[in-house]
């Protein structure tokens, strides 16, 4: 892998990265840490050259990739709970879904519904 191809990698991974935690953990200002973080990690690395440092930047790129798996599959998994049912906290979702469903038609969920 050459220095461009090496860099095209990096940031295919690091794009992922940022998708999954921006779908999976969310873009709030309480949560902005997470994305903060990586791009943080990525900033200081960047510099690194290929032939010398390639066993480091190939470390990084597998923990980067194995952590976007690790928040698809937790969201996926969480998924399946609530697809079946099983005993999970479900209020969080429903307001979602009930929040969904009145925007779509120009609405907003009552007081009630709301945080």
């Amino acid at each position: 892998m050459g220095s461009s191809e090496g860099r095209r990698a990096i940031l295919m991974v690091y794009r992922n990265l940022l998708k999954a935690v921006k779908k999976h953990i969310g873009k709030e200002e309480h949560k902005a840490h997470f994305t903060d973080f990586s791009r943080e990690e990525f900033k200081k690395n960047v510099n690194l050259e290929y032939p010398k440092d390639s066993s480091f930047i190939q470390q990084r790129i597998n923990l980067a990739q194995n952590y976007t798996y690790l928040l698809n599959s937790i969201h996926h998994h969480k998924d399946l709970l609530f697809s079946y049912n099983i005993a999970v906290d479900r209020s969080n979702e429903m307001t979602k879904v009930l929040g969904k469903s009145a925007a779509s038609v120009g609405l907003r969920l009552p007081d009630v519904y709301q945080h």
